[in-house]
């Protein structure tokens, strides 16, 4: 844990992107990352506002065995050498393939600058292809889940028959990052999308105001985020995650009106994830800390403007699922990919609509007890054989486990309403003993799953938060990149060399 002495990792200079020594540090409360560049000074940023909760989700860290066919060798050390190499020590979880820097829209908090580079990067549908096949040959378990995101990827001219190609590949989880432009305007393209295998619409959504798009996205994009969501409905896309980057001072008041938002649309909308602003380009340090907002921030505003119903406490770091990976292995007896990403990259929860009610999945069922229920479980699954080695006793020992399970949920049901949280217990163990997308599925569509993740940039930059990472790029040069290792070093260096100059 940390205390008031720091612990020493490795993050990088604002100003000249070079690795140099930091210490996470508790002060008054609170973490902070403390570095010293040799040429440009010393820096100061708030890592995590609440230490308590540091200290509680630091307790759910788990290192997973990476890729155990690394593509990249090691030379100048993390995160220079990325591609994975083997140092990673989680799997690709999700992979994103930029399919063009092209947008029908310029945001000033945007990843990727597109309108100012002056060149046009979009793989063809060829390199798009190897790209996938690469991700379909990672192991120990091949990626499940592919985001086509940009610029805007929906303007790739081939887009519908990359979605086709990626369904035929495989993939279980195919989504796209849009902002929702080219929907709100084509109901026929929509239905394309659906039909050529979309599962899920990662939606640009910052706030419900007007005035919040005119300074996120230079423009009043309500109307349009409207229109869309109605597309998305009438097409039978009915698996949206609203995606809002929160800033202070900008939208942090609409937490609680998203969440209401998503509530009254659920018949669609299954997710939200909040994303708290990444400063990937410099800024004043004034503004840095005007503006710099961190996943505490975002539960404490949750729990405020809910009034309650969904408390700090309900919430859980993306490691803490990683058992029901192992469970799932040993049951299928196949490897799994599995969620070991840092422990405070991301926090989660779920939480079930009862009326005009929110009730987290935490108020039902004992979901920490239950969790370290399927890890025992999980283990000895493995040690009665099921990874290495068939045995005449895997159904004996399947029904065993389950049968256990099973009995012991009555003592792990909180809710004042036992016959629910029965239900949901045994609908989480359907979704772990499957591991299957329809069970998944049905799962989620009867919650609304609550996320948050921060995504790093060079003033909160940790490198073992990079090592961990399990959201991937890969590049049309076949490289795996970590998310926020790529839009620090990467990205530009990417596209100018796989791009050509852009007609007016």
């Amino acid at each position: 844990m940390v205390k008031n002495s720091p612990t020493a990792t490795t993050s990088i200079c604002p100003k000249c992107l070079k690795n140099i020594p930091a210490d996470i540090v508790k002060e008054a409360k609170k973490i902070l990352l403390k570095k010293h560049c040799p040429v440009h000074g010393g820096f100061e940023d708030i890592y995590w506002s609440d230490s308590a909760l540091y200290d509680k989700y630091k307790k759910f860290a788990c290192d997973g065995e990476g890729a155990s066919n690394p593509n990249a060798e090691k030379k100048n050390g993390c995160p220079l050498d990325c591609g994975l190499c083997a140092d990673h020590k989680t799997g690709v979880i999700l992979a994103n393939i930029d399919l063009t820097n092209r947008c029908n829209q310029k945001c000033p908090i945007c990843f990727a600058n597109s309108a100012a580079s002056g060149y046009l990067y979009e793989p063809s549908f060829q390199q798009v292809k190897k790209m996938l096949e690469i991700l379909r040959r990672e192991l120990p378990a091949p990626c499940e889940a592919v985001q086509f995101s940009g610029g805007e990827p929906t303007l790739h001219p081939d887009f519908i028959k990359i979605v086709e190609l990626a369904k035929k590949m495989g993939f279980a989880q195919i989504q796209v990052a849009t902002n929702g432009i080219r929907a709100s305007q084509d109901l026929n393209f929509c239905e394309k999308m659906a039909k050529a295998g979309i599962n899920t619409i990662y939606f640009q959504f910052d706030g419900v105001k007007k005035e919040t798009y005119q300074k996120t996205r230079g423009h009043n994009a309500l109307p349009i985020k409207l229109k869309a969501l109605e597309n998305f409905r009438l097409s039978g896309l009915d698996s949206i995650a609203l995606v809002p980057t929160i800033i202070k001072g900008v939208n942090d008041d609409q937490i609680g009106d998203i969440i209401d938002f998503a509530k009254k649309n659920s018949d669609i909308i299954t997710t939200i994830n909040f994303q708290p602003v990444s400063f990937s380009g410099r800024i004043d340090r004034k503004e840095l800390t005007k503006q710099r907002i961190t996943i505490p921030d975002v539960l404490n505003l949750i729990e405020k403007q809910t009034n309650g119903q969904i408390l700090k406490k309900d919430f859980y770091p993306i490691p803490f699922v990683a058992p029901i990976s192992s469970f799932t292995e040993a049951w299928k007896k196949s490897p799994q990919v599995k969620f070991t990403i840092h422990p405070h990259c991301g926090a989660a929860t779920y939480v079930y609509i009862r009326g005009n009610k929110l009730f987290p999945i935490a108020r039902f069922i004992d979901v920490e007890k239950f969790l370290n229920l399927i890890k025992k479980t999980a283990a000895n699954l493995s040690n009665h054989g099921f990874i290495n080695r068939m045995t005449n006793n895997d159904k004996f020992d399947k029904a065993a486990a389950i049968a256990k399970i099973t009995n012991r949920l009555p003592e792990l049901i909180k809710s004042k309403m036992p016959s629910q949280g029965i239900k949901i217990g045994k609908s989480l163990l359907d979704v772990i003993r499957s591991g299957s997308s329809p069970a998944l599925k049905k799962f989620h569509r009867d919650t609304l799953f609550i996320g948050i993740m921060h995504f790093m940039d060079p003033y909160n930059f940790d490198i073992e938060r990079v090592k961990r990472c399990g959201i991937h790029y890969i590049t049309p040069n076949m490289k795996i990149i970590p998310f926020c290792a790529y839009n620090i070093f990467y990205r530009e260096k990417i596209e100018k060399l796989f791009s050509k100059p852009l007609k007016k």
